[in-house]
């Protein structure tokens, strides 16, 4: 779990710097260029459109997860758009409420 963890931290370390460096250099427009790749049928927006599917399934799996309640429908949206910069702190702090039983992370109360 100790590796799990640091993997989540640099991970979000890691998108925070990127983003800090992109906003500086491009402002905050990431819909055009994200969204002109997807229609571009270009590998880019190959990667794009693959990409926007693993965010909202993860927006569902949190959604899922927590029995889709009001919360957990905001925690799957927020998911949904804001990618690892969100599931990486969601996933620690899952795994310290859970005692890192993975089980516990990965189902919820269904486990």
């Amino acid at each position: 779990m100790t590796l799990f963890r640091i993997l989540l931290g640099s991970m979000f370390l890691g998108i925070a710097s990127y983003t800090t460096i992109a906003f500086l250099n491009y402002g905050w427009d990431l819909f055009t260029p994200f969204f002109s790749g997807v229609i571009s049928l270009t590998w880019p927006g190959q990667f794009h459109y693959d990409f926007t599917c693993y965010l909202l399934l993860s927006g569902l799996w949190i959604m899922w997860r927590n029995q889709f309640t009001p919360a957990s429908i905001g925690l799957g949206i927020a998911a949904s758009i804001l990618g690892i910069f969100f599931l990486a702190p969601y996933l620690m702090v899952l795994t310290y409420q859970t005692e890192g039983r993975l089980s516990a992370v990965l189902l919820g109360k269904q486990s």
